[in-house]
């Protein structure tokens, strides 16, 4: 599916004050122009204010069998006048994701690092370059009590990462790459299998709410 676009008050290209860099417009422009699997709905959400002069930031749910199993955030931060903390560069991405495991999981000691995997792996097959990448994985197990027993234990990991993609000669870095990056370490997080290479990613009404 690609990106669905809706104009709300504190959604999409946001700037505390003066006009919005055309290099911003560019990449959240990118970002709207990302294709993402079927089973995700993806949509605009409002940004964060006081991070950085500029923001954008999606939302996303992976939903199999009429049943949620992950969701996700990103958010692209833009300073004209750069960020020592972001590597020297202007943009900056911050990423979640939260899937449902199994609860037999949630002891694996490699875990966490495979998670991480994950992300740089998708960065990699899109081809979304980048820089200072950072974040942690959790893992979070949830058992029942009492009335509730019968309900017995859940088990989710989140993975918080950012990082610093690179730009273009034009100084806009490849925003839609990073975005299908994102989707795809959502999609492995849950346990969905990769798309056969050759086969193309068409849009669905599946997963999506409200349509």
């Amino acid at each position: 599916m690609v990106v669905r676009h809706e104009t709300r008050p504190g959604t999409g290209a946001s700037s505390g004050s003066g006009e919005v860099p055309p290099e911003f417009r560019a990449a959240v422009l990118a970002m709207q122009a990302a294709t993402l699997r079927p089973e995700i709905f993806c949509e605009e959400m409002p940004a964060p204010q006081r991070i950085a002069p500029h923001a954008s930031a999606l939302s996303a749910d992976v939903t199999v069998d009429d049943t949620e199993v992950g969701t996700g955030r990103l958010i692209l931060l833009h300073d004209p006048e750069g960020n020592d903390s972001w590597g020297g560069g202007t943009f900056r991405c911050v990423a979640y994701a939260r899937a449902e495991i199994d609860v037999e999981l949630i002891t694996d000691q490699m875990l966490g690092e495979v998670g991480w995997s994950w992300l740089l792996e998708a960065l990699a097959a899109h081809e979304a370059g980048h820089t200072a990448a950072s974040g942690t994985v959790t893992r979070v197990a949830t058992e029942s009590f009492g009335g509730m027993a019968d309900e017995g234990g859940t088990a989710q990991l989140e993975i918080r990462a950012s990082w610093t993609p690179d730009a273009s000669e034009t100084g806009v870095p490849d925003m839609r790459a990073h975005v299908e990056a994102w989707g795809e370490l959502l999609c492995t997080a849950v346990g969905l299998p990769p798309v056969p290479e050759g086969v193309a990613v068409m849009p669905s009404r599946r997963g999506q709410r409200g349509q």
